[in-house]
């Protein structure tokens, strides 16, 4: 079914209604953008899950995903500059390899939007209960009384029964989605100063606290195995999570002046500089704390996110691996507890952008999958007071809150990752395939030396992948055949280009909104 029902890259613009937007973002605007877009929920909450699968290694995990990122991101502002119209890489697919393979992009990118919102909603769970255990709200309660039962702080898989607040969250995050509520570019700005900011002074005050011996021995579980989800290469499958939201550069190539210059620019210098942070806050992080994994009683290093693991860290509350809120938990553990609650308040407050943003992601994409006939028509319906797609909107919140309850974030951050590094790698075959069979097309950015970048960008994300849990993978995998058979019995018989239906027709579009644009952050 390779090259079947190929929607022509014409019609896709066509049927986008593109309008020419002004060039104007140079290299310093583009990389700040990249900076804000990136920086996020990864660093904060998935630093723990990285030493436990790595240990110290983890800094060569942060190098070794930021590489993978920055080919991926090379490739896909290719097709993002071609093609500058919504849905992703799931429009690129669709005009490049076909309607099935693009279906079951788009179905994967579920994986990368709406699990990462629950992953996102996690972290910020972690991080609140946190401040609600260690706060006595300047004197006026006692410390520790606001904290929530432990029953109500985790999922089942973390030792808990129903994450409360990662539940609220979300829901509280779409219903402002439903209404339509937007926010300035300003307060965009002022959110990523404060994660920028809380960052900073983790590693200025974690520096210093840094002992030698902590990172003895520098690589405790080696460089790990295929699907075995632990060791470097373990760590940094899941530490993808953590640069996820580059995007945000890429698409950007049709308000960038000189495009072939200051994208790649912006891509690598915004990618370089935010690994550049996450190495200081991971040796700041286990320097101060230490990172040494848990094992089992048979001395196996223990999966995180399992029953397992919570049980070891019950005697164990004070490890970093252990922790649900490890940059705050290293400023308590050096003796800076005011500071991590500040860092904490950081994260408590910056977060919810990231939620939202991915869940507006993710209901676009369904949105233009149902425009296309792939879905049913429901879920382009706009709301007649709000004119926000409010079906989509509202199931794909419900799920994200009922992942956000149920699951640990290092198991939603994996399964997320699987979705966008199969994405990834659909999209650098693209741009192979484009340069061949379109090589006139007019191409505001190139991909430099692309026989040599889409190639490395395919096979790292296909190392990062077989490098994710045997349990990520088989989920994946049984996602994307539970995808497969929705397509056969339903969007095989009602894609409008299946039936002849291949122009702009097909429901009313709702207005593009500025909520929260962070990119499909991590």
């Amino acid at each position: 079914m390779l090259f079947w029902r190929v929607k022509p890259l014409d019609k896709i613009l066509e049927t986008a209604g593109k309008k020419a937007l002004t060039r104007q973002l140079g290299a310093f605007q583009l990389t700040m953008l990249g900076i804000g877009a990136v920086i996020g929920t990864g660093i904060f909450v998935l630093t723990a899950e990285a030493g436990q699968k790595a240990g110290p290694a983890m800094m060569i995990a942060f190098v070794i995903a930021a590489v993978v990122c920055a080919l991926a991101a090379l490739a896909y502002a290719e097709l993002a500059s071609m093609v500058p119209v919504s849905g992703s890489a799931y429009t690129y697919t669709y005009g490049v390899l076909g309607e099935a393979l693009a279906w079951v992009v788009g179905w994967a990118l579920v994986l990368e939007y709406a699990v990462a919102a629950g992953a996102v909603s996690v972290g910020w769970s972690g991080y609140m209960n946190g401040l609600l255990m260690h706060t006595d709200l300047f004197g006026l309660v006692e410390k520790g009384s606001l904290a929530l039962p432990l029953a109500l702080r985790t999922g089942p898989y973390d030792g808990g029964m129903f994450n409360l607040l990662a539940c609220a969250i979300a829901l509280v995050v779409t219903w402002l989605l439903v209404i339509g509520t937007s926010k300035s570019a300003k307060v965009n700005a002022v959110l990523v100063s404060i994660k920028v900011a809380a960052l900073i002074a983790f590693i200025v005050i974690s520096l210093p606290a840094v002992q030698s011996e902590n990172f003895e021995p520098f690589f405790p579980t080696g460089w790990g195995s295929p699907m075995g989800g632990i060791g470097v290469l373990g760590a940094a499958a899941s530490i993808f999570f953590a640069y996820v939201g580059f995007d945000a550069v890429s698409t950007a190539s049709e308000e960038t002046k000189n495009p072939n210059r200051n994208i790649p620019i912006g891509l690598i210098g915004s990618l370089l500089i935010c690994t550049i942070f996450y190495l200081l806050v991971g040796y700041g992080a286990v320097g101060a704390a230490g990172s040494t994994p848990m094992v089992g009683a048979d001395g196996v290093v223990l999966q995180p996110g399992t029953p397992e693991m919570a049980a070891a860290c019950l005697n164990h509350a004070e490890a970093l691996v252990c922790s649900k809120e490890p940059l705050a938990h290293v400023m308590r553990m050096i003796g800076f507890g005011g500071i991590g609650n500040l860092i904490g308040l950081a994260a408590a407050l910056a977060l919810p952008s990231v939620v939202l943003m991915m869940i507006y992601g993710q209901t676009r994409i369904f949105f233009t999958m149902s425009r296309d006939g792939l879905l049913p028509e429901v879920l382009s319906r706009v709301h007649p007071k709000y004119h926000t797609p409010h079906v989509i909107t509202v199931i794909t919140g419900v799920f994200v809150a009922l992942f956000g309850a149920m699951f640990p974030v290092g198991i939603l951050a994996d399964i997320s990752n699987s979705g966008t590094l199969f994405a990834f790698i659909m999209v650098a075959i693209g741009v192979m395939i484009l340069r061949k069979q379109q090589p006139n097309r007019h191409r505001p950015f190139r991909t430099p030396l692309v026989w040599v970048v889409c190639p490395l960008a395919v096979a790292g994300c296909l190392l990062l992948f077989f490098n994710l849990s045997l349990y990520t993978i088989g989920l994946f995998f049984g996602w994307a055949i539970i995808g497969l058979v929705v397509y056969r019995f339903y969007g095989y018989k009602h894609s409008d280009l299946g039936r002849g239906l291949t122009g702009p027709e097909g429901g009313e579009v709702p207005p593009p909104e500025p909520v929260f644009h962070e990119g499909p952050e991590a």
